[in-house]
């Protein structure tokens, strides 16, 4: 499927995006900043401010970049004093070297690092750190395992279980071609956990992009499918539930 038109399917589904989706671990957050030579960090493709929460929590000197108007619109209700900015990893609207840490949540595998890391490595400072943070599902759980199987890949994908999102991720630092702006990539994850209902866990699910892209009746099939399935185990049928996650990180350091 076109990469374009998945990265470009969150706007319409901005609202859904910010009441669904999972926040990050804040070890996983700090574990990012403590390797950075300063405070000064860029939330790139910031989405609905998910991350830049977790970032704003720590107390880091914070700007947010994201290219869709819907999803700023929604980090600017959320986080009123955080600065936004229009913008995309490939055209950061910051000066040189005017950041020590950029972060993607669930984002850096949207961009073209062949563009984008050129671009990345422009504004950040000497040693300074780019972070791909990922929620993934905890899969050594037999009923997270179980929905991933019910789910197909339009929903949970490579990138979205702890068993796989290390081999998914190790490389998207890189570009296809050109340069290598970064240096060797350190991977790690921490604990998570989102409360949910089976009703909330099938809207989360319909905010991933593949599933936005679906043709409305395939898109109701696949929720119909996961709505059942949720309905027959006895830790997600009734009520709250805490949906096993980690929050996995990539780290690379600028050249």
């Amino acid at each position: 499927m076109d990469e374009s038109r998945l990265s470009s399917s969150f706007g319409a589904a901005a609202a859904a995006y910010a009441e669904h989706r999972p926040d990050y671990a804040q070890p996983a957050v700090r574990w990012v900043l403590d390797a950075a030579p300063g405070p000064r960090v860029l939330d790139l493709g910031a989405g609905t401010g998910k991350l830049t929460a977790a970032l704003v929590a720590l107390g880091v000197d914070i700007v947010a970049v994201e290219p869709d108007p819907a999803m700023v619109s929604e980090l600017r209700r959320a986080l009123p004093t955080v600065r936004a900015l229009p913008g995309s990893a490939e055209a950061i609207p910051l000066p040189d070297a005017s950041v020590d840490a950029v972060l993607a949540g669930n984002a850096l595998h949207w961009f073209d690092m062949a563009v984008a890391g050129p671009e990345i490595a422009r504004v950040l400072a000497p040693g300074g750190i780019l972070a791909g943070p990922w929620n993934v599902l905890d899969d050594r759980v037999d009923w997270v395992a179980g929905l991933e199987r019910i789910s197909g890949s339009a929903a949970i994908g490579p990138r979205d279980t702890r068993s796989r999102w290390r081999a998914a991720t190790a490389d998207l630092h890189l570009p296809r071609i050109g340069e290598a702006r970064f240096g060797s990539p350190e991977q790690a994850e921490f604990p998570h956990g989102q409360r949910r209902t089976a009703d909330s866990l099938a809207a989360t699910l319909a905010t991933r992009a593949g599933m936005l892209v679906m043709p409305a009746p395939d898109r109701e099939a696949a929720l119909d499918r996961i709505r059942a399935y949720l309905a027959t185990r006895p830790e997600t049928a009734d009520g709250e539930f805490t949906l096993p996650m980690l929050t996995g990180v990539l780290r690379v350091r600028r050249r």
